[in-house]
């Protein structure tokens, strides 16, 4: 099956945790996680029991239910055991959603009476998103990329009006920030960076950014799809087109040849700017970005956009497409 699986963003207290008694133990190598919403966290943890039993059955659990979240439809096509019945007991969480922060315990059962023992005191995933935080006067604004629990090792990334600016392990913006009514800024971690903050506003509210409607898209060979965004152009806009984030430079996919016949564009800055493709290739599968430009501004080209995935495999899709749905849903 396709991944889109993403490596984990930060572990933070980085201690093992062996409690257990007459052969039992659980072992977390990590107690406490910060993660960012929409990346994949690993839960890693090793067990062990007493000889003479046959592990039944292994599942994790989290502090409101003593469900197996194997089996709970909030975590379908969303949660992975990567462990086995003998040792290993590993747990991978995809597609991070914010209520998923919580603490997660493992349990496992063998064949002999009172075979059971969980493992305390579990993981505590906490799941945040990026914002950019503006404190300051109007000459002296000061930019912060804000979490809501600490990431740890982390480099972020800056982008001005989408453009890449800078990287610096601080989360503070360390040069002078434009008092422009017309810039914005975002911010992300790298490794990372299609899980962007908002582009935000430094003066005022009416200045040019771009905001994705999907980050990810599936899609059936043959079929069509839909990628869109909303943009604000400070200044009239002159000319706006999409283009694969691949190419050397930006080509307007209207004059691509691999594409003649096959895109449109529809929309306006009053509502969602959309690139439609048709008859869909497995070489469409590609990041789609969009640009726009007024007489003395172009929108930069480092900003990530969308992800398509084309794939004539059905059974591949309807499961890709039924996860995303139900992570809109939940969400």
């Amino acid at each position: 099956m396709l991944n889109f699986h993403l490596i984990n963003v930060v572990l933070c207290d980085c201690v093992s945790v062996v409690l257990g008694q007459n052969g039992w133990s659980v072992t977390y190598t990590t107690q406490s996680i910060c993660a960012l919403k929409g990346s994949t966290v690993d839960l890693s943890c090793s067990f062990r029991y007493p000889r003479g039993h046959k592990v039944t059955s292994t599942f994790w659990f989290t502090e409101w239910g003593t469900e197996d979240i194997g089996l709970d439809p909030e975590y379908a096509g969303h949660v992975e055991y990567h462990g086995d019945k003998e040792k290993d007991c590993t747990l991978r969480i995809t597609d991070l959603r914010e209520r998923d922060s919580s603490t997660y315990w493992f349990r496992l059962l063998t064949d002999q009476e009172g075979g059971t023992y969980t493992g305390s005191p579990g993981v505590t995933l906490s799941v945040t998103g990026l914002q950019v935080k503006v404190t300051g006067g109007h000459q002296d604004k000061i930019l912060t990329c804000i979490t809501t629990c600490t990431l740890t090792l982390t480099t972020y990334i800056w982008y001005k009006n989408g453009q890449h600016l800078d990287e610096s392990t601080s989360p503070q913006y360390k040069d002078p920030v434009s008092s422009n009514y017309e810039d914005s800024y975002s911010c992300a971690v790298k490794g990372h960076e299609e899980l962007h903050s908002p582009a935000v506003c430094v003066q005022g509210q009416s200045c040019n950014r771009v905001t994705y409607t999907k980050r990810r898209i599936c899609a059936l060979k043959g079929s069509t799809v839909d990628i869109s965004c909303t943009y604000v152009g400070y200044y009239s806009t002159t000319s706006t087109f999409w283009f694969r984030s691949d190419k050397s430079t930006p080509e307007d996919l209207t004059r691509d040849p691999g594409y003649a016949g096959r895109v449109k564009y529809t929309g306006t800055n009053k509502g969602p700017f959309t690139l439609r493709i048709t008859d869909l290739r497995e070489e469409d599968s590609a990041e789609y970005r969009f640009t726009f430009k007024t007489y003395n501004f172009e929108w930069g080209h480092s900003f990530p956009g969308t992800t398509l995935t084309v794939t004539g495999n059905t059974t591949l899709y309807f499961t890709i497409v039924y996860h995303n749905e139900l992570q809109e849903k939940i969400n």
